[in-house]
């Protein structure tokens, strides 16, 4: 339990709205898999000078800290324990400018990614990151995980898409480096210790984003190829054919299509369900009548070259948001078969075909009723491995877990593409990185957090 002294503090400090303690805690930051926290309190700052007070209060009596943002994180990176305090920026959701000529967009952490999106189409502008959690997460949560999602291939992770930002270090020190240019070369690039840092070493309260100008195309196609390889010699077709418009290029295995497509699941298989893999393919350009000649042309030489077996355009915005829909519901192989461990790794595309078969074989070998499904975006080399063990039990966790982590030790892959680390991930992280890279991590942390009081445990222990 939080020290009671600290609580009247808080409120001193926040207002009354400002602190929600006990069951209303339990209430409001469910996460994304339907888990309630440990946390029995709560500060909901509304600006960057109230997340100074909570961290200058917390950094004093040495109280352990939580950042929260959309709670969409799916590797235990909020997780928090009684005697921990959540510090949601739920209430830090304002645009406090756009600059058109400029292309920027300045918020604050608490912004929902698809208002910011939204926001930047009202000045004829576009923010590039796009992911499935687009209505809830936020751009703080972005910013703590890198997140990536399905515009990698054209315009990079989200640390390429930020410009400033402002954080607040463990003992209330604002950083403020809302930077505007896309050139700055004035010593440290300092923003960058804190994307993908899950909040532990500072907790972000604005950012400065870049934009790009609003594309007045949007081509969208699914396709069937005969296996895995068809479909990445496509994907070298395609890229050079589009003259740079290619933004998403996803891959789908038979698997994960037939569940996202059944009866059950309500999305409408838009091609037959027997093909050896699937291929969603979408470009953003300028001339809707020219960019939609140049695809259909480039799926026709590829169909005559056997590159595709099959292919459906999309004529409509309906008919794209049939062709998404599978793809952006990868839940339905949980709403189906119940217990199941999710994962996004990445590593080479040419390792990508042996890698899931090698982990099939395992998985099956330990478990008899297990299944594997996978999808991606493979042009960046991020898959997505869910897997159900048919049995539950942390013995179960830790093989799947050694199955999908171990093989990527020898071909120089990732345990994470754009998930983060978290908890979950914590113990496999010498998979990806070094020992001095960890341990230049852990200098890090004792520099910028000496008490430990952000984020204690996540990513590194």
């Amino acid at each position: 339990m939080l020290d009671a002294g600290l609580l009247t503090d808080l409120r001193a400090a926040l207002g009354e709205s400002g602190l929600i303690t006990g069951e209303q805690v339990r209430e409001r930051a469910v996460d994304i898999n339907g888990v309630r926290p440990r946390a029995t309190a709560m500060a909901r700052p509304r600006s960057t000078e109230q997340v100074a007070a909570v961290l200058r209060l917390c950094h004093a009596r040495r109280q352990p800290v939580v950042p929260l943002g959309g709670r969409t994180g799916l590797v235990e990176g909020g997780a928090t324990t009684e005697d921990e305090l959540i510090l949601s920026t739920e209430l830090m959701n304002q645009i406090e400018r756009v600059d058109a000529p400029g292309r920027s967009m300045r918020v604050q952490a608490g912004v929902i990614l698809q208002r910011a999106q939204e926001e930047a189409e009202r000045h004829d502008l576009m923010f590039p990151l796009d992911l499935g959690g687009r209505g809830s997460c936020t751009i703080g949560g972005n910013i703590a995980t890198n997140a990536g999602g399905v515009r990698v291939v054209r315009y990079g992770m989200m640390r390429g898409l930020v410009l400033g930002l402002e954080a607040v270090l463990a003992d209330g020190t604002v950083l403020c480096g809302l930077n505007r240019m896309l050139k700055n070369n004035s010593g440290y690039d300092l923003k960058q210790l804190f994307i993908g840092s899950e909040g532990t070493l500072g907790v972000v309260t604005r950012a400065e984003l870049k934009l790009v100008a609003r594309p007045r195309s949007t081509c969208t196609a699914f396709i069937a190829c005969r296996d895995f390889a068809s479909l990445v010699r496509l994907l070298a077709v395609i890229d050079s054919r589009l003259s740079g418009q290619l933004s998403a290029f996803e891959a789908m295995w038979p698997e994960f299509y037939q569940v996202t497509t059944s009866e059950r699941a309500g999305h409408a298989a838009v091609l037959p369900r027997d093909y050896g893999m699937y291929g969603l393919i979408e470009t953003l350009g300028s001339d809707p009548e020219a960019d939609q000649a140049r695809l259909e042309q480039a799926l026709e030489d590829a169909l005559q070259k056997d590159l595709i077996l099959d292919a459906v355009i999309a004529k409509s915005e309906s008919e794209r948001r049939a062709i998404w829909e599978p793809r952006d519901d990868p839940w339905q192989v949980q709403n189906q078969y119940g217990l199941t461990y999710n994962f996004d790794v990445s590593l080479p595309i040419e390792n990508m075909e042996s890698y899931l078969a090698s982990l099939r074989h395992d998985v099956v070998k330990g478990f008899a009723d297990a299944r594997t499904y996978a999808f991606g975006h493979i042009a960046d080399g991020n898959l997505h491995v869910i897997v159900t063990p048919g049995v539950a039990g942390e013995s179960s966790r830790h093989a799947v877990e050694d199955a999908v982590y171990q093989p990527l030790r020898a071909i120089g892959g990732s345990i994470s593409a754009e998930h983060g680390i978290g908890l979950e991930r914590r113990g496999h992280l010498s998979i990806s990185r070094t020992p001095e890279e960890i341990a230049t991590m852990r200098a890090l942390k004792q520099a910028l957090d000496p008490r430990g009081i952000l984020n204690p445990g996540k990513v590194i222990a």
